[in-house]
């Protein structure tokens, strides 16, 4: 058995190559272990899976263990986005969810992502717990199993459909009837858990909806399920060719992140959209409170909280951070560059869902295409335009770069670094507000550089600088 390592969303891995039955179960005993030991293992164990191959038989062999170890599961009926799956965990009082998802990776990925009863993502104590006690009990037969029928008779076992309490909860917090105003929307939950949790509210509100990739398919159209610019050139094509089409709004494989094309096409990076909502939850909805954001996301979201005058609390990356200020209720909406934010009175969690849909709702109310807005925000802020490159590193460079980033260098681009943000990573802070952040990946011979500047062509000099500072 390969070691069981959790990142920031849970063990991840290839299906037949270290993703198999007998991990899945020892990794399910792990977490029931845990929430034994955490005293909350009376309260039960919501369980559930995305839209990959063999999603529903890692389900209920999950099942199958936990009914062993004597805790009752609360079992998805079909395929589940996961931030319902983190609502469905407040809402019942559980101890927690096991959820198999891979999110937006590729279709050969699955992986198990394990949510206490906080309802969001486990913090890295929990995580390395869980990974303790799996690694320690590798290769033995660790576990008790029950048949799922023996489950349900001893009361071990019940099946649930969150789905209709989940979109009664939205309802509440977005406006369809305003949206409803907008004119057509084109929906894409790129064949993943998002289907009908966007396109069936809607069409309920009197909205009229075009949707494609809107059936089950476990390879993901042939790309991995994720709702970024390179990913889902069909959809662009579609806003672009329909001029009834007034948005269009996607979520990933597990509906936690969220992708936005303007009416003439244009896809808008997430960054803008988070800032672009904090700005209407305040302005709008009259929402108070802070903003949290991870370090690697763009200070256009510190400009606007500046403009209202609220406070910024910058994170790692990792949305369980955000997730503890949402639980603290510190902010009225937390995000990372990466596709997902949550708001104030909501999940501890991403979701793409809701982001589309407030995105709808901001646009209906606004009057103007998405672009438009992100102007009108630039004239009252000023302009800042984000960019993330990999820049892969040879073996020879991999060895190097402990040393080579634990310089500071005295400037970047011919602009002196004001402040150095080790928070995660390494992100260099320069004189005209401009900056560059390094973060080497955990798991292959990678460094991710983040660059913001507030023109184009000063972004295009960090990012040659950044990559020269690295690359030499």
């Amino acid at each position: 058995m390969q070691r069981i390592t959790f990142g920031t969303s849970g063990w991840r891995g290839i299906m037949c190559e270290d993703f198999i039955f007998e991990n899945v179960k020892v990794v399910t005993q792990a977490i029931a272990d845990n929430v034994k030991e955490s005293g909350e293992a009376g309260k039960g164990i919501i369980v559930g899976y995305d839209s990959r191959f063999m999603g529903e038989s890692f389900a209920r062999e999950a099942v199958s263990v936990l009914a062993g170890a004597g805790i009752k599961s609360f079992l998805c009926v079909r395929d589940t986005p996961t931030p319902v799956i983190s609502f469905e965990i407040l809402r019942r009082h559980t101890a927690g969810a096991i959820n198999f998802t891979a999110s937006h990776n590729p279709p050969e990925y699955n992986g198990i992502k394990w949510s206490p009863s906080s309802g969001g993502p486990a913090l890295p104590e929990t995580t390395r717990d869980i990974e303790r006690r799996a690694n320690e009990m590798a290769g033995e037969i660790c576990y008790q199993e029950i048949s799922i029928e023996e489950a349900k008779r001893r009361g071990l076992l019940e099946e649930i459909d969150p789905m209709q309490a989940y979109l009664e909860d939205i309802s509440k917090k977005v406006d369809f009837r305003e949206i409803a105003k907008l004119g057509t929307l084109a929906v894409n939950p790129l064949y993943g858990t998002g289907r009908g949790y966007l396109a069936e509210p809607l069409k309920a509100h009197g909205v009229q909806v075009v949707q494609m990739n809107a059936h089950r398919d476990p390879y993901f159209g042939g790309f991995p399920p994720e709702p970024s610019e390179k990913y889902i050139q069909d959809f662009i094509r579609l806003v672009q060719q329909d001029p009834e089409i007034h948005l269009g709004i996607s979520t990933d494989g597990d509906a936690d992140r969220f992708g936005i094309v303007d009416r003439d096409g244009s896809f808008i990076e997430p960054n803008y959209i988070i800032a672009l909502l904090l700005d209407y939850l305040v302005r709008v909805k009259g929402m108070t409170g802070g903003v949290g954001r991870s370090v690697a996301t763009s200070h256009l979201i510190d400009a606007v909280a500046k403009m209202h005058g609220i406070p910024v609390y910058e994170t790692p990356v990792g949305f369980k951070y955000i997730g503890e200020l949402i639980g603290q209720d510190k902010i009225i909406i937390g995000g990372e560059e990466s596709a997902g934010l949550t708001i104030k009175g909501h999940v501890p969690e991403k979701d793409g869902i809701l982001a589309c849909l407030l995105t709808a709702e901001m646009v209906a109310h606004e009057g103007a295409p998405v672009k438009e807005l992100l102007e009108r925000l630039y004239s009252k802020v000023g302009r800042y335009l984000t960019k993330r490159v990999n820049l892969e590193l040879s073996p020879e460079l991999e060895s190097a770069f402990p040393e080579r980033i634990a310089a500071t260098p005295d400037s970047f681009a011919g602009v002196k670094v004001k402040e150095r943000i080790t928070v995660d990573g390494n992100k260099f802070i320069l004189e005209d507000g401009s900056w560059l952040l390094f973060r080497k990946s955990g798991t292959e011979p990678v460094v991710r550089l983040y660059c913001e500047a507030s023109n184009e062509d000063r972004l295009q000099s960090l990012v040659k600088a950044g990559r020269e500072f690295i690359l030499g």
